[in-house]
């Protein structure tokens, strides 16, 4: 009898059996009884044992379709056969005759043909272990190709992505950066170094044209911080510093600052944030991000004159709801899960402006302070989306 842990070999003995074994202490035991009974069984029978550790070559007890260590398998003489499980020697017992028969009768089969044709066509095949060995070293080469080939698919819609973010980038930026430039040449153009005053602008109008560069700095800010944040990638974890924050004092200040966008669309804001909703322990950037785009989303699709709800709800003890609805299309229902998948769009998206990437970072900056976020139908049409934050310990 041979042990061994190297790959299988060849080997010329009659009858072939692989021994799997993993590295727990109880299997280590059944191990040691089982190989002490063979040796028992090699006094009055020469077979050949190979044992093949399966946490060092897994690819092996793939090829065998195995669903328990330790095993015994006959691989020779065919037909191939295994015992598995606590009582592998009395299981044992019951074969080992069974498998004696059934290489004496190989044996005196192979003898009868090498004495009728020549020896080199006549040479039956004399180990499956040979094969074995082959086959499981294809299943591996196989299984690293796949793995090739779905990172190189990866990498190319990477790259593809890549090449998609830049042109909308492109595109995105202009109209902030436009708006930006417009608001500092005419402030630009209307002061006077020698007065230290503005000409030609009330105050205001100043102020206006202040809020609005503002305004779309942040907006680039934003575009620029979430295209990094997908760009570390999904498995990555999201950094968040929380500490106590007032829900409803975030979402006017951001109410104020997109102020212009939905009265340009002539969109009424329902409110319905109690004064009494309690703080939340949260990260502030990282909220007003998830908050900025579900309201930016609910202004892009909801029609002029449409109607845009906020609320905010103390859910439990634990636990605060933030809504935010539109009266727009709606998310169909086979996609509101896929939704916040990274760089998924809808069909009817695929002409607008957006990545595809806002709804994916809600949903991780939510999980991250552990909380959820899903979408469902507003109760006008449209749809609505639900996020919750833990309540600030008191």
């Amino acid at each position: 009898m041979q042990a061994s842990q190297d790959q299988p070999t060849y080997f010329e003995a009659p009858l072939q059996l692989l021994l799997f074994v993993d590295g727990r202490p109880k299997s280590r035991q059944q191990v040691q009884r089982l190989r002490a009974y063979l040796k028992e069984l090699e006094a009055e029978y020469k077979f050949e044992l190979q044992i093949i550790d399966v946490g060092q070559q897994p690819y092996l007890a793939e090829h065998f379709k195995l669903v328990a260590t330790p095993a015994l398998i006959k691989i020779h003489p065919e037909p191939r056969q295994v015992i598995a499980g606590s009582n592998i020697i009395t299981q044992l017992k019951t074969w080992w005759p069974r498998w004696q028969a059934s290489a004496d009768a190989y044996v005196k089969l192979h003898s009868e043909l090498q004495e009728n044709i020549d020896d080199d066509r006549a040479a039956l095949p004399k180990t499956s272990i040979r094969s074995v060995a082959v086959s499981a070293e294809l299943i591996k080469l196989s299984d690293e190709i796949f793995l090739l080939k779905q990172e190189k698919e990866k990498l190319a819609e990477q790259l593809q992505f890549k090449d998609r973010v830049i042109g909308m980038l492109a595109h995105d930026l202009r109209n902030p950066l436009t708006a930006v430039a417009i608001a500092i040449e005419t402030l630009q153009s209307n002061y006077n170094l020698e007065k230290g005053e503005f000409q030609r602008l009330t105050p205001t109008m100043t102020i206006h044209l202040l809020k609005q560069a503002r305004a779309q700095s942040r907006i680039i800010d934003r575009m620029i911080a979430d295209l990094l944040q997908v760009g570390r990638g999904n498995d990555t974890e999201l950094p968040i510093i929380p500490q106590k924050l007032q829900l409803r004092k975030l979402c006017l200040s951001i109410l104020e600052e997109l102020g212009d966008r939905y009265i340009a669309k002539s969109q009424r804001i329902e409110k319905d944030i109690p004064k009494d909703l309690p703080d939340v322990y949260a990260d502030p950037e990282r909220i007003r991000q998830v908050v900025v785009n579900l309201l930016d989303n609910a202004i892009k699709y909801t029609p002029e004159g449409g109607t845009i709800s906020i609320s905010g709800l103390h859910r439990t003890t634990q636990k605060v709801q933030f809504s935010i609805g539109d009266n727009g299309p709606g998310i169909p229902f086979e996609n509101r899960d896929r939704i916040f998948e990274n760089r998924f769009r809808l069909e009817r998206d695929e002409g607008k402006d957006g990545y595809g990437i806002g709804l994916c970072l809600c949903q991780r900056i939510i999980r991250a302070h552990y909380g959820q976020i899903w979408v469902d139908s507003a109760p006008k049409g449209g749809a609505c989306f639900h996020f919750t934050l833990p309540v600030y310990p008191i």
